[in-house]
């Protein structure tokens, strides 16, 4: 697994992030997210507004976003929360970033299932690209992060790209796709197997054939 993050300076956290406020989009999202819950029960909010705030962060930034303790405090205090409760959420949910990312956040799965079927090689393709697990290169395009399961077994070895899955990876697909998104280009999310369509055996479907077939001349079509 990572290291722990390297947080930043409470001081210099501090005096660029002490003043965060949603922008007038972000506040008009925030109040419909909370108007979703009802009366006194606006802490629901919590996880939502977190992902917001992230966002809003990387915007700012041009990176994936984090959440700084002040925007974290900045979330609490809009829901009426302990701060302590909205950071315990920050903490326990790794779609949350606990320190500065880079652009792209490259998170690959090390578990088994993706271990066994290359997980090492893609591993291999992001440290030959200069990544070091647990850093952020030194453009700050890429941070490199080793996670636990994120469910899609089927499809091994895969990672987690910002808000994308790539999945049946290995070292060249996992070189062309660091390449891609190098240049500015956004790969094809999903299934890198030209034999797959999603996560159908690579002989293709056994069942349902005909439901198959149709909602891929359906995907054609548009």
């Amino acid at each position: 697994m990572a290291d722990a993050p390297n947080i930043p300076d409470e001081a210099e956290t501090r005096a660029r992030w002490g003043a965060f406020a949603w922008t007038k989009d972000n506040a008009a999202k925030a109040k419909a997210v909370i108007a979703r819950y009802p009366a006194g029960r606006q802490r629901s909010a919590v996880m939502p507004l977190l992902d917001l705030a992230q966002r809003q962060v990387g915007a700012e930034t041009q990176t994936q976003g984090w959440l700084p303790v002040p925007v974290i405090e900045f979330v609490a205090s809009q829901l009426d929360m302990p701060f302590i409760r909205a950071y315990e959420v920050a903490t326990f949910y790794t779609m949350y970033n606990m320190a500065p990312v880079g652009r792209y956040h490259v998170q690959v799965c090390g578990t088994t299932p993706c271990l066994l079927r290359g997980s090492d090689d893609v591993m291999a393709a992001c440290k030959n690209r200069g990544m070091v697990k647990g850093k952020t290169t030194p453009d700050g395009l890429f941070t490199l992060t080793e996670v636990e399961c994120m469910g899609t077994c089927t499809n091994a070895p895969m990672v987690q790209i910002n808000d994308d899955n790539f999945e049946d990876l290995d070292y060249d697909s996992t070189v062309r796709l660091l390449d891609e998104l190098a240049a500015g280009k956004q790969p094809k999310a999903g299934t890198q197997n030209p034999k797959r369509h999603t996560s159908e055996p690579e002989g293709g479907p056994t069942t349902l054939k005909d439901m198959v077939k149709a909602n891929h001349d359906y995907r054609k079509e548009w």
